[in-house]
């Protein structure tokens, strides 16, 4: 078995990614203190071609140097808005026909298996210690929660946002 050359991956331009469809899928991420996770999600928002990603509160946003070491260019593709709060950014979604749902563990949350997305899309990720505030929960659709079998039961946020988006898009696909 050979691995491919970069050459042999066909992957897009910046153009081409630009003009690409997109995958009806935005990402919210809500007070994340590591800009270094926000460069994870936006590298993981380009590998999945979604169509934005949401930057609200205290959550860094580029030009930014950590940023721009763990996304590797992905700030440059994705198309991204800052919200300093994050009821504006979940008001013009909702006026986009988004529906909206946090990755939280919650007494009704749906178990990201059984998650069923259908059309337009936002998903809010929360800080790493936190999670997505409880007053931001009260505005969603509902919440998604990713199943965990061990002691643990929370994982960092580029990592759970890797989980729920992949899924996301596979579904997506499969259609």
């Amino acid at each position: 078995m050979r691995k491919l050359s970069m050459d042999e991956l066909n992957r897009k331009s910046v153009d081409q990614f630009k003009d690409s469809e997109k995958i009806p899928v935005v990402v919210i991420l809500e007070n994340v203190r590591s800009a270094y996770n926000v460069g994870s999600v936006f590298r993981t928002a380009d590998a999945f071609l979604l169509e934005s990603i949401y930057l609200c509160g205290y959550t860094a946003f580029p030009p930014h140097k950590e940023i721009r070491k763990t996304a590797l260019g992905a700030e440059e593709t994705v198309a991204w808005k800052h919200f300093k709060e994050i009821q504006e950014a979940i008001k013009e979604l909702r006026n986009k026909g988004y529906r909206i749902f946090a990755v939280e563990q919650t007494e009704e949350s749906i178990k990201l298996h059984e998650f069923k997305n259908v059309g337009k899309t936002a998903v809010i990720f929360g800080n790493e210690v936190s999670g997505v505030d409880q007053s931001t929960i009260a505005l969603t659709d509902g919440c998604i929660e990713i199943p965990q079998l061990g002691m643990k039961h929370s994982l960092n946020i580029a990592v759970a946002a890797g989980v729920v988006l992949w899924d996301m898009v596979k579904n997506n696909l499969v259609k």
